[in-house]
């Protein structure tokens, strides 16, 4: 299956790039209170089940995301909100998805995740 670049992209892809693991990060960014199996998560973020499949054992193991739970054959994964590079990835793009509606250049105070 063919995949095509997002027709909208969101601000975070517009500001860091549209590569496939800027996707993935982007599509679990912006659903991560839920978990999905990877099937899902390459659908979401339009990138295919084999390219997420180079890249995902390296976000398991630096822990950007986790295994929730295991449905018949399917292992759940979500994002790990524990994890403070996550947690400022979240922030980041709230900050950007802020100024981009609010249309201002003003510099935001992020506070950072400890």
């Amino acid at each position: 299956m063919k995949m095509r670049k997002k027709e909208n992209k969101s601000i975070f892809l517009e500001q860091f790039g549209d590569t496939p693991k800027l996707r993935v990060l982007d599509f679990l960014i912006d659903n991560y209170m839920f978990d999905f199996p990877i099937t899902e998560i390459a659908r979401g973020s339009n990138v295919s089940f084999n390219s997420i499949k180079l890249f995902f054992k390296e976000f398991i193991e630096k822990g950007i995301i986790v295994k929730t739970r295991k449905v018949g054959k399917s292992d759940f994964y979500k994002l790990n909100t524990e994890s403070n590079f996550v947690k400022n990835l979240i922030k980041l793009d709230w900050t950007l998805t802020k100024e981009n509606i609010l249309g201002t250049e003003k510099k935001i105070e992020i506070p950072v995740a400890r």
